[in-house]
């Protein structure tokens, strides 16, 4: 598949519960993001190529040189069907706002998520941006956190690691990294899950009890 096609599939006909539980099934056990992550609104759905950036914390009292100039550069280089994805730093600022919005819609980008906050609420909302964060809040990281690096893996303080070209994937129940090599596969194995929970939901109407079913079908 192409990259809009993948997309596509994910968008339409997936999300992030049984996405999950494949990857559990494969061993990748630890791919969710960590959970007070959410979308600034319930239906808002994310998926895309993950473009990282780490960000930290600025020493009080130094003097910072061209505070915004790696995260303008990451931001600027951002290419279409990439999610703007960063970690590292306090959330006690905001990583992200409406005119960082506006420029990553114009260049094709797909979405954000960080484990930090947003601001310009209303504007994103307006814009149909998604946008995932631990929440809304105005503060403005300049002097407080600083870009350091961009297409560079990163890691979330639950431990999960994203690397540029993972899949970003993320909706009401939380934002999931589907690694770049394996998504062809889980994909696969994903579609062919909701298939059979469908067989579920079928027998469950009937009747049948979910034991017998689970011992049926491996699935619940």
């Amino acid at each position: 598949m192409t990259d809009a096609e993948l997309f596509a599939t994910i968008r339409d006909h997936l999300f992030t519960a049984v996405i999950g539980d494949v990857m559990d099934r494969a061993g990748l056990m630890h791919q969710f993001l960590p959970a007070a992550i959410r979308g600034i609104e319930p239906d808002m759905v994310v998926v895309g190529r993950a473009m990282p950036v780490l960000v930290e914390d600025v020493t009080p009292g130094k003097p910072v040189d061209d505070a915004y100039g790696i995260m303008f550069r990451a931001l600027d280089e951002l290419q279409p069907g990439e999610v703007y994805i960063t970690a590292g730093g306090s959330p006690d600022y905001a990583l992200w706002g409406g005119l960082m919005t506006t420029r990553a819609m114009r260049l094709g980008a797909v979405g954000a998520v960080f484990e930090g906050c947003h601001r310009d609420t209303r504007e994103i909302i307006k814009l149909k941006f998604p946008v995932f964060s631990l929440g809304a809040y105005a503060k403005d990281q300049k002097d407080r956190g600083s870009a350091v690096d961009y297409r560079c893996p990163v890691t979330f303080s639950n431990g999960v690691s994203v690397a540029p070209g993972d899949i970003i994937a993320g909706d009401i129940d939380g934002v999931v990294v589907i690694p770049k090599d394996s998504a062809a596969d889980i994909v696969r194995d994903a579609l062919a899950k909701v298939t059979g929970e469908e067989d579920v939901r079928r027998a469950i109407a009937e009747g049948e009890p979910t034991g017998d079913i689970f011992r049926r079908t491996g699935i619940m």
